[in-house]
């Protein structure tokens, strides 16, 4: 595959907000702590003061990948993390069956190779790959579902409480279809043989998905953290008692968003007074205080401010961040240097300085994940035959259309010499009127930008009168844009890995290891 690349603004496709902090504006500059460049790097791994248990992390991951083959990168990678010039460069995403939106696999890509850059850049030190998997979240209906092309295949399942505890024995429906999907050719056996190994090979969903991500990138020594332990959940505990009763995050994230919003900056998310969940095996709700109580949403569960401190003390797995304090959970347990989202994600993250702060927990490098947009044969030679660019794919569907029109048709569809004319001659009439009555001038402007109005009116007739004529080339430029922007938005956020692994096998995947560049900050054009 050939890659090319263009700026993120070129795409249309990412807000303001990450716009502005890619490109280093002055006015976000208090909302993170390290540039997302080498300069950065050199300062975090300077500054990282990591306060949790190395023999902990080493230990419960270990248990994790118990199956795992002893000569295994991933194993000498957790072997690693106890070297104390060891740090980890992190992604994470919910458990979505079989992987979700491409952009899962992007995210992943791009922190294996961020830590082979930073490797490259600090031989002295080790950079290990992680994928956060987001087991605690409890939002069946985001993850319950994958489209392939046009079709949608949906777990049917009537589940509660924490993803990662979920049984899989009923996903054989869903896991049916999907291999039917990847067919009988060599590429699609592959991707079936791994995907029904994990499945049901796994009681767990987290273990599942754990097993298909291993075997997808554990020769890269990518490694998986489920952070639903008791162990890891220990070093957190005093952060939960102190955020749940006075409220830290609350305060400071909501000064914080106050400003974002004064320079202009939309909002990801708000903060609640209380910012963790009660869990406990089929329930995972909000912990609320009313009148000096501390109560489970939709239980009988309440505690006592007393009974509380002792409930987290005894059991700290049973107390589950929501998404503005599982960044803080991460950074305690892991010695993170970097976290990689996507745009939403890197919008919250800005958010959350001042409660890392408050907390003395070291803010990371926060990068934005790698983007692309892979153009099959069949559409490359379409946008030839059409003469579209890359970057021109990235307009609407209508811009597409005008670009075509005045770069294909030989006559003349704009009126902008005309324009220029009328605008000399009214300005000439300004001036002498003006010399007979100076409230005349006013109304010479007023007859001018009438002139105006109607000769811009005349053009879009004249360019909606030769559209009319192209049916079949603007026909084939509808469909360029639906197959490569499905549903009107990045082909990321729509498409699953299936079609991509039936057409490429693993050359899909090393093409985004070979092309991925996380610290240049340019989205990536695949031609297969």
């Amino acid at each position: 595959m050939e890659a090319k690349y263009i700026t993120y603004q070129e795409t249309n496709a990412f807000s303001s907000t990450v716009l502005d902090y890619i490109g280093g504006k002055a006015q976000l500059r208090e909302f993170y702590r390290y540039t997302p460049d080498f300069a950065g790097f050199s300062e975090a791994i300077k500054n990282r003061n990591f306060m949790g248990e190395r023999s902990v992390l080493v230990q419960t991951l270990k248990n994790q990948y118990a199956s795992a083959s002893p000569s295994s990168p991933v194993k000498t990678n957790i072997e690693l993390l106890s070297d104390e010039k060891t740090f980890t460069i992190t992604t994470g995403h919910q458990l979505n069956i079989f992987t979700g939106p491409l952009y899962f696999i992007y995210k992943i890509v791009t922190a294996i190779n961020l830590a082979k850059d930073l490797k490259t850049k600090f031989p002295e030190y080790n950079f290990v790959p992680v994928y956060w998997m987001a087991t605690e979240d409890h939002d069946f209906e985001e993850i319950n579902h994958v489209k392939v092309e046009d079709k949608r295949i949906t777990w049917n399942k009537k589940a509660s409480g924490a993803t990662g505890r979920l049984d899989t024995k009923d996903i054989i429906e869903a896991l049916t279809a999907y291999k039917g999907y990847l067919g009988i050719s060599k590429n699609g056996l592959m991707l079936s043989r791994l995907v029904e190994d994990a499945y049901t090979n796994n009681a767990k969903l987290s273990d599942a998905t754990r097993e298909l991500v291993d075997a997808l990138f554990g020769e890269y020594g990518l490694v998986c953290v489920d952070a639903d332990e008791i162990d890891l959940k220990r070093q957190f505990a005093e952060i939960i008692y102190r955020d749940i009763t006075e409220e830290n995050s609350f305060k400071h994230i909501e000064n914080t968003n106050t400003k974002l919003e004064e320079l202009g900056y939309k909002i990801q998310v708000n903060p609640r007074e209380i910012n963790f969940f009660y869990m406990v095996d089929g329930l995972r709700e909000r912990i609320v205080a009313e009148d000096n109580v501390y109560k489970v949403m939709h239980s009988d569960i309440s505690f006592s401010k007393e009974a509380l401190q002792l409930e987290i003390n005894e059991h700290p797995e049973r107390f589950s961040p929501n998404v503005v304090m599982r960044p803080v959970y991460q950074e305690v347990i892991l010695p993170n240097l970097a976290y990689i989202g996507g745009g939403a994600e890197v919008t919250y993250w800005l958010e959350l300085k001042a409660s890392f702060d408050h907390y003395k927990v070291d803010y990371p490098v926060l990068m934005l994940r790698n983007s692309a947009l892979v153009i099959d044969k069949r559409s490359e030679n379409r946008m030839q035959i059409l003469g579209i660019s890359h970057k021109q794919l990235f307009s609407n569907t209508e811009t597409l259309k005008t670009d075509w029109i005045k770069s294909h048709v030989n006559l003349q569809l704009t009126l902008d010499d005309e324009e220029r004319a009328v605008r000399a001659v009214f300005d000439q009439i300004k001036l002498n009127a003006y010399k007979i009555d100076k409230t005349l001038s006013q109304s010479a402007d007023a007859a001018k930008t009438k002139a105006l109005k109607l000769i811009s009116a005349l053009e879009q007739k004249m360019l909606r009168a030769e559209k009319r004529k192209h049916v079949t080339s603007f026909s084939q430029i509808e469909s360029l844009k639906e197959k490569l922007f499905p549903t009107g938005v990045l082909q990321e956020r729509v498409l699953n890995i299936a079609p991509m692994f039936v057409l490429y096998g693993d050359d899909f995947i090393d093409a985004l290891i070979r092309t991925f560049k996380p610290l240049d900050h340019q989205f990536t054009v695949l031609f297969a």
